[in-house]
């Protein structure tokens, strides 16, 4: 194993933490049988000092753990590991304000139990081929330099002010690049189901355009007609 070692189609390494023994052992026999590398921990702690040794290809991580619980993992581990480790949560919890707490903390994609297995199975494909896997927390793109592990953004070396909403909204834009982030997908990761008002997204592109843009030669955001908003940098 080791940064950029994951496949898409071929055996993944897969830490799945998770304290219920026996879903545990349903997880990993079917997964092992479809082809993957299982390692397993039955609380967050030991869970935690895996994923930082072992840098697995993707970590399944319940939320209810003991000791410390998967949104302290999650976190943790974005703040640790040396490169971005797909997470997939798995819980119990199923309402929009647990789903947002998962997202804020790290996680890449959130599984509800009880779940298909097949279905699990096909996340972890999903998750596998996503263009975060294995990158390194700095992303370099063009003059624009997004260092997620430190939360601080620059252009051509002046570090942008943003608020932690800007920051938020940046960083999708950043991760997306080249693709651009649809209106719904920015309003859901920024506010959930309940935006403050209709025009809420709209005005903070705009303040992060006068952060991003204004002060520099040449616009990086870009309005992409009917969808949403992408980076504009020559690749």
């Amino acid at each position: 194993m080791g940064p950029g070692s994951g496949a898409t189609d071929e055996s993944l390494d897969i830490l799945l933490v998770e304290d219920n023994a026996d879903l545990a052992g349903n997880i990993i026999d079917y997964l092992e049988a479809v082809g993957h590398r299982l390692h397993y921990a039955a609380d967050g702690e030991t869970g935690l000092r895996d994923a930082l040794v072992t840098s697995p290809d993707i970590v399944l991580l319940d939320l209810a753990l003991p000791g410390r619980d998967g949104l302290h993992v999650c976190a943790e581990l974005r703040r640790l590991a040396d490169r971005h480790i797909p997470i997939l949560m798995l819980t119990s919890r199923d309402t929009i304000e647990d789903k947002l707490a998962g997202f804020s903390h790290g996680a890449d994609d959130y599984l509800v139990k009880p779940f298909s297995l097949a279905e699990l199975a096909a996340r972890v494909v999903a998750l596998a081929r996503r263009p975060l896997l294995g990158q390194p927390h700095r992303l370099v793109i063009g003059p624009l330099v997004v260092d997620r592990q430190a939360r601080v953004a620059t252009r051509e070396g002046r570090v942008l002010r943003l608020t932690p909403l800007l920051w938020k909204l940046l960083l999708m834009l950043a991760e997306s690049w080249p693709q651009p982030v649809s209106r719904e997908a920015a309003t859901l990761r920024l506010w959930g189901d309940e935006p403050p008002s209709s025009d809420s997204l709209r005005a903070h592109v705009h303040l992060l355009r006068q952060v991003v843009d204004k002060p520099f030669e040449a616009p990086l955001i870009e309005t992409v007609h009917s969808v949403g908003f992408r980076l504009k940098i020559e690749q």
